[in-house]
């Protein structure tokens, strides 16, 4: 689930410039179906004081190849925050989406 200040935008941006399969409920209202996710657990700290607070989730998307995948979301105009690092886990790079936030595109180096 995302909440952004710019629902409508996120919406057209998840389905046309990712191209993300939706079925439309109805005035506006987009859910997006997919066939494949993993979920992770990491360590928090319930303060928030050192790391991340206890609670907090965040939603990555990973791809076969980040640079291929970089690319071509480029020049459908969508926005990067820095180059591509590497994570230990992965190679990983963010961009913007509307409501001003940043969403995690990894390439794995775990086998999937």
């Amino acid at each position: 689930m995302f909440y952004s200040s710019e629902a409508e935008q996120l919406r057209l941006f998840l389905k046309d410039k990712l191209g993300f399969k939706a079925t439309d409920i109805g005035e506006g209202w987009l859910i997006f179906n997919f066939d494949e996710g993993d979920i992770g657990v990491h360590p928090a700290d319930k303060s928030g004081k050192e790391g991340t607070l206890s609670g907090t989730h965040d939603i990555s998307f990973y791809c076969d190849n980040i640079e291929q995948t970089v690319n071509e979301l480029k020049a459908k105009g969508v926005e990067f925050k820095g180059e591509i690092e590497d994570h230990g886990y992965g190679l990983v790079t963010f961009f913007k989406v509307p409501g001003d936030f940043y969403l995690q595109l990894y390439q794995p180096k775990y086998e999937k």
